[in-house]
């Protein structure tokens, strides 16, 4: 038998996706053990024990100034960051891609400069959005709105010319208006594609907001990283990577159910 035609059964699956991280975990404690054997003070590669307890710390203990957790606040801050900017994004991406995907005029007067925009480096543009906007919320969620929509509009414009034109000639001749057209034949099609497109958008907008944060800000994860880096505090440093990890797992499985449970139909090509 060939092996494309070998499927592990639910156990071995299991095994088999717990099987990478379990080798990185081994890897990296050995090479720990190996730092710390060599330099008890070396602080490049701190025990796993050590990133627990600090774990722990973080997401308990109180700061002695300010009396709030500062995991659990930066943890907020960032997460209202990153649902403004992809909420922002997922809206302009889907009125831009339906209009550019259903009619002519909007395709020829957006598509190019969508497409052009699409090339521009959105970091590139971050000191343009401090000088802008400030050195508040809004630089940090237009930063992520940037980031994101053009490949979003680009994506959703394509699925919508993708809908086979039989469909849109049978809701005109039924009498159906552009208007009814985009929102009972084309919303309907591209919503599924509007979700996978969100979790496929999610790596870059972590991405952009750490850089948001990093560069001005007093609050979030990526501040927080950047502050604690200068002490060579890798303890919280992995922390807080493993818990922005965590967060961008759980909102994907989160986004994926609802796409299953909205769009069963669709779940073979999720």
């Amino acid at each position: 038998m060939r092996l494309i035609n070998h499927i592990p059964n639910r156990a071995g699956g299991l095994f088999l996706a717990a099987l990478p991280f379990i080798a990185v975990l081994i890897a990296y404690s050995v090479a720990s053990d190996i730092r710390l054997s060599a330099n008890p003070q070396d602080k490049l590669l701190p025990a796993p024990s050590t990133i627990l307890s600090t774990a722990e710390r973080l997401f308990t203990e109180p700061d002695r100034r300010s009396k709030d957790i500062l995991l659990w606040k930066d943890t907020f801050a960032s997460l209202a960051r990153l649902v403004g900017g992809v909420s922002i994004s997922a809206a302009i991406s889907l009125a831009l891609g339906l209009a550019i995907g259903l009619f002519p005029y909007a395709r020829s007067f957006m598509s190019g400069f969508v497409s052009v925009l699409s090339m521009v480096p959105p970091l590139a543009l971050l000191p343009i959005l401090f000088i802008v906007f400030g050195l508040g919320e809004t630089s940090k969620v237009v930063l992520i709105v940037i980031g994101i929509t053009p490949f979003m509009t680009r994506d959703l414009s394509q699925r919508v010319l993708d809908i086979p034109r039989e469909q849109i000639v049978k809701a005109q001749t039924l009498g159906a208006s552009s208007l009814v057209i985009a929102w009972r034949v084309a919303l309907p099609q591209i919503l599924p594609r509007l979700i996978s497109n969100i979790r496929l958008s999610l790596g870059s907008a972590w991405l952009f907001l750490i850089a948001a944060e990093a560069v001005a800000s007093n609050v979030g994860l990526g501040y927080r990283i950047f502050l604690v880096r200068r002490y060579l505090a890798m303890d919280v440093i992995l922390t807080y990577v493993i818990w922005i990890t965590a967060l961008a797992f759980v909102i994907d499985w989160l986004l994926k159910t609802l796409s299953r449970k909205s769009f069963p139909w669709m779940e073979a090509g999720l």
